[in-house]
C-alpha cells in the first residue's frame, strides 16, 4: 500500500510516507462508503489540525496516539450518525482480532524461515493470471 500515516507524539502530529512498513493495515470503512473514502484524506488533515493535537496537549497515558486515532474514527462515526466506541470496545473490535491474526502469521513466518523454505512473494494482483 501506498500513503501517508499520521501518528500523535510528544512532538505533535506527524505525516510518514515511510517507517510504517511493518504495521497492521486495519479496514476501518466498508468499500462500498464511496463518499467517505473520497473525502477521508481531507477530514483526517484537518483533524489533524485541530489543538487539541498541538505537542503541549500530548501525554503518555491519556493523550496519545491511541487516542488521535479513536478521536478521529469517532468523529467520523458521529457524523454518519453512529455512535461512538469507547476504548475497550474500539480494542476488541478492531485491534484484537487482527493483532492475533499478524501473530499468527509472525510465528509462521519464523518457524518457515528457519526451515528448508524459501518465502516467495505474490507479484501484484495486476501482473497475477
Amino acid at each position: 500500500f501506498a500513503g501517508v500515516v499520521y501518528n500523535f507524539d510528544e512532538e505533535g502530529v506527524h505525516r510518514d510516507g515511510s517507517g510504517w512498513e511493518e504495521c497492521i493495515s486495519i479496514p476501518l470503512v466498508q468499500p462500498d462508503v464511496w463518499e467517505l473514502l473520497q473525502h477521508w484524506d481531507k477530514l483526517l488533515e484537518e483533524f489533524s489540525l485541530e489543538e487539541a493535537w498541538l505537542p503541549h496537549r500530548y501525554d503518555e497515558q491519556q493523550h496519545n496516539c491511541f487516542t488521535f486515532a479513536l478521536a478521529f474514527i469517532n468523529r467520523v462515526r458521529q457524523a454518519r450518525g453512529r455512535a461512538a466506541l469507547s476504548k475497550a470496545e474500539f480494542t476488541e473490535r478492531f485491534l484484537l482480532a487482527h493483532s492475533t491474526e499478524a501473530s499468527r502469521y509472525l510465528r509462521l513466518r519464523r518457524q518457515l524461515a528457519h526451515s528448508d523454505c524459501y518465502i516467495v512473494p505474490l507479484a501484484p494482483p495486476e501482473q497475477r493470471g
